[in-house]
């Protein structure tokens, strides 16, 4: 909304109103609001949940510290909603479609998050929200984002071909970005297809309609939106199951946001873009700004979510972190990445689903069931081994930041 307001006295030519069509401005700002945001607003809500003995009930798995947490405030996820949505609201462009589709997949996600930890607090059921429940909700979510992406005008891409390159029905010479690179020419050419990016690979973009070429391209959508949900899906849950230990799924998510940010901004400036040779997504600079309040409010967050923790965030923080995480790469074209980029996520919800088919086979092979790990999710197997909890997130965050690193790194190793 201030964005609006600024354009506008803008042209009325009052100094210093012209700083906020920077993004990099824009998004500095959008960082230090949703901390001061998650740290001031926190505590209040941390106390109010205590007010309202809103705490977590512990399970005794036998795990060192455990006990201790019962009790700690949970449902903190809406502090991290709060320091996302008001610095978005407050400095991007609203009308923005990338902007309106992760303001949408963000408070859905969330809702469905605050629904299952209000079952699990309020009505006292442990198992919360079904799971039936939960999918669906992560299905409409994915089906209507997967829309969007799909079907809207506002949604294109440019991307650099040779200067001999025929075009397709559905593509457009851009003039305006036309280069020279290195004595070879190229040229821009804009199109609404769902082109993506792998990694490792020259020539690196990959497009939905190549899988079903002997089908019209106005049928892609019968597997671009499929690939969208179980993404939205599996991120999701994957960081739901991350969040087990004190400040593991907020870190983490904070390197990633970090990584996503990187890739966003160089995708949405064509100068960076023609240097890296990826593409072009017009419009998406806005996404910086988004990007810019989701690490603000993990850090923010981490504040009070650190060893030992004052406040847990639940379902509603950890499944519309991971919600955000998802969509946010499919928007940028990068979802192919998010196996490296969200290794940590992956490896947890990995470690669970060999822990469980390994039960079943063994029980059923040998009259007994046997472990792969001491427990899942992984986290939980390394503090079955004595380790201290704040050494385990610790090297966890290690990770992340290496595979971030790995994730920008492929923006030239191809």
């Amino acid at each position: 909304m201030l964005y609006y307001l600024f354009d506008y006295l803008n042209t009325l030519n009052l100094p210093g109103a012209g700083l906020f069509h920077y993004i990099s401005f824009r998004a500095g700002l959008a960082l230090i609001f949703s901390l001061i945001v998650s740290i001031v607003i926190g505590k209040k809500i941390i106390n109010k949940l205590r007010q309202q003995q809103i705490g977590e009930t512990v399970r005794d798995l036998g795990l060192a510290g455990q006990i201790e947490k019962s009790g700690t405030p949970t449902m903190g996820g809406i502090i991290i909603l709060a320091a996302i949505l008001i610095p978005v609201l407050l400095f991007a462009k609203l009308h923005n479609v990338y902007v309106l589709t992760m303001i949408l997949a963000t408070v859905w996600l969330g809702l469905i998050g605050f629904l299952d930890d209000y079952i699990k607090v309020f009505k006292k059921n442990k198992e919360g929200l079904k799971g039936s429940f939960k999918i669906i909700g992560q299905i409409g979510v994915g089906l209507i984002v997967g829309c969007i992406l799909y079907f809207s005008d506002d949604v294109v891409v440019h991307k650099r071909v040779a200067s001999n390159y025929q075009l397709q029905a559905d593509e457009q010479f851009v003039t305006h970005l036309h280069v020279q690179n290195q004595g070879e020419h190229f040229k821009w050419i804009m199109t609404d297809d769902m082109t993506t990016t792998i990694p490792f690979i020259r020539g690196n973009e990959f497009n939905y309609n190549w899988l079903i070429s002997d089908l019209q391209k106005s049928y892609g959508w019968l597997l671009f939106i499929p690939i969208v949900i179980f993404i939205v899906i599996a991120v999701s849950n994957g960081a739901n199951m991350t969040d087990g230990l004190d400040g593991l799924a907020t870190g983490t998510s904070a390197i990633v946001g970090i990584a996503l940010a990187v890739l966003a901004y160089v995708s949405s400036h064509a100068n960076f873009a023609d240097y890296l040779g990826v593409m072009y997504i017009p419009n998406a600079e806005e996404l910086v700004i988004f990007i810019a309040a989701f690490v603000g409010a993990c850090i923010g967050f981490l504040w009070y979510n650190s060893f030992p923790a004052q406040v847990f965030m639940g379902d509603t923080g950890s499944l519309a972190l991971g919600g955000i995480i998802a969509v946010f790469a499919i928007a940028i074209r990068k979802e192919l990445l998010i196996p490296v980029l969200c290794g940590v996520f992956l490896i947890e919800n990995v470690s669970v689903m060999l822990q469980v088919a390994y039960f079943k086979y063994s029980k059923k092979r040998y009259g007994e069931g046997r472990r792969i790990f001491l427990m899942a999710p992984l986290h939980h197997h390394y503090q079955k081994k004595g380790i201290h909890e704040a050494k385990i997130v610790a090297r966890f965050w290690i990770v992340a930041v290496l595979l971030a690193v790995v994730t920008i790194v492929t923006l030239k190793l191809r």
